[in-house]
C-alpha cells in the first residue's frame, strides 16, 4: 500500500515482532521464530530479509516447500528492488545477488526432487554442475558428514554427489539409523574441518536422508588373535556383503571441541602407551543385504583360520531422528554456540571417524 496510507504504528510493530522473532531463533526455538517471522511478514509482507530468515527457520524444520518459496520470494524482491527480472538475469552484478537465499532455495528444490530450480540457483551461485535436466550426479569432494547435529551427532565420511547431497562411505552405527551408501542432504555452512588422507575436508550438518541404500548395518563382535585374521575379514567378498568396517580402530570418541577440527590434549592422551599392543576383541561393522550374507561371510572367515571366532552378530532397524523444533542452535560451529550463550561442554561425546579409510563406494 502507499506510504501514507500505512498505520502509524505498523513500523513500531514490526520491529517489535522481529526482534521477539531473531530471540527465538537465537535460542533455538523454531516454532517460535517461525511463528514471529510470519507475524513480521503479515505486517510488512515485502520485506525480503525477513522472507530469507523465514526460508533459514523453515529449512532447519525441513518445511521444504516454505523454504523454498520464501527464499524465492526473498530473492524476486532483492532483484525488483534493483529493477532486474531475477528469472532472467543472473550472477551479473554482486550486489544484487543474495547468496544466503539463493543456497537455501537450492536446498530446498533439491529436497522436494525440484531439479529444473536447484539447477538454476546453482547457476545462479556461479557452481559448475554437469548437464542435464535430473538430478545432478558430480564429484564434487569427500566432505565429514555430521549425522545428528542435534545430539551426539556421529560424524564420518561421504562423497559429494552435488553441491548438498552426499554418499556415505563409512558404515554408520546401527542408532543412527543411516546405512553405508545412503544418499543425505547436507547444509550448506561448514560447521569445522577434518583431516581426510593428505587433506582437510569441512565439516557438514545433514538434514535428511534422500535415498536409503539397500545395505543395513549389522554389528559384528569377533575374535581375531592376530592382525592377518582381521585383515583377512575386512578384505573377504561374498555376494550380498557391500563394505567392512573395523569399528575397534575406525571410531574414536573424542570431545566436540576436537570434533569440529579444534583438538587440544586430554589427560587420556598420556595413558596410551599401549596402543600399539593387539586386541583380539574387535567390533566390525559390515553393510549387507541380509543377516543370511553376513553369517555365510563369517562361516568362510572361519574355515580358513583357527582361532577365528564369531562372538555376537546384532542389527537393529532405526530411522534417522529429526531435528528438534525447540533446543540449542545445533546449526552453528562450537565457537559460535558459545558466542551465542549455548555452549556445548567440553566432555560431550561425539563418535567421528578415523581418516584413514578406503573412500570408494564398492
Amino acid at each position: 500500500m502507499p506510504e501514507s496510507d500505512r498505520p502509524a504504528h505498523t513500523d513500531t510493530l514490526a520491529d517489535a515482532l522481529a526482534e521477539a522473532a531473531y530471540a527465538a531463533f537465537d535460542d533455538g526455538d523454531l516454532l517460535a521464530a517461525r511463528s514471529g517471522f510470519e507475524a513480521v511478514l503479515a505486517a510488512e509482507p515485502d520485506d525480503p530479509v525477513h522472507h530469507y530468515m523465514l526460508g533459514l527457520v523453515c529449512k532447519y524444520l525441513r518445511d521444504w516447500d516454505q523454504s523454498l518459496r520464501h527464499n524465492l520470494r526473498s530473492l524476486a524482491l532483492r532483484a525488483a528492488a534493483r529493477g532486474i527480472d531475477d528469472g532472467k538475469e543472473h550472477g551479473t552484478d554482486d550486489q544484487t545477488d543474495d547468496e544466503a537465499s539463493r543456497w537455501n532455495a537450492a536446498i530446498a528444490a533439491t529436497a522436494l526432487g525440484d531439479w529444473a530450480e536447484a539447477r538454476r540457483q546453482w547457476a545462479a551461485c556461479g557452481i559448475d554442475i554437469p548437464a542435464g535436466d535430473g538430478a545432478i550426479h558430480g564429484n564434487f569432494g569427500v566432505l565429514s558428514l555430521r549425522l545428528d547435529p542435534w545430539d551426539r551427532g556421529e560424524t564420518l565420511f561421504a562423497r559429494r554427489i552435488d553441491p548438498v547431497r552426499a554418499q556415505i562411505i563409512n558404515v554408520p552405527l546401527p542408532d543412527s539409523g543411516y546405512r553405508y551408501g545412503d544418499i543425505v542432504l547436507h547444509d550448506g555452512a561448514a560447521t569445522g574441518e577434518r583431516r581426510f588422507h593428505q587433506s582437510r575436508v569441512p565439516v557438514m550438518n545433514a538434514l535428511q536422508r534422500t535415498i536409503v541404500s539397500e545395505y543395513p548395518t549389522f554389528a559384528v563382535f569377533a575374535t581375531c588373535p592376530r592382525r592377518e585374521d582381521l585383515d583377512a575379514l575386512v578384505a573377504m567378498r561374498v555376494p550380498g556383503i557391500a563394505f567392512i568396517e573395523d569399528w575397534t580402530e575406525s571410531i574414536r570418541h573424542v570431545c566436540l571441541r576436537c570434533s569440529y577440527g579444534a583438538p587440544h590434549r586430554h589427560r587420556e592422551d598420556d595413558d596410551a602407551n599401549d596402543a600399539a599392543a593387539w586386541r583380539p576383541e574387535r567390533n566390525l561393522g559390515v553393510a549387507a543385504q541380509s543377516r543370511r550374507s553376513v553369517l555365510r561371510l563369517i562361516e568362510r572367515w572361519k574355515e580358513q583360520g583357527a582361532g577365528r571366532r564369531l562372538d555376537a552378530l546384532e542389527s537393529r532397524d532405526h530411522e534417522p531422528s529429526a531435528p528438534p523444533g525447540q533446543g540449542v542452535q545445533w546449526w552453528l560451529a562450537p565457537e559460535d554456540r558459545a558466542d551465542a550463550g549455548s555452549a556445548i561442554p567440553d566432555d560431550a561425546i561425539d563418535e567421528t571417524r578415523d581418516e584413514d579409510r578406503d573412500d570408494e563406494l564398492r
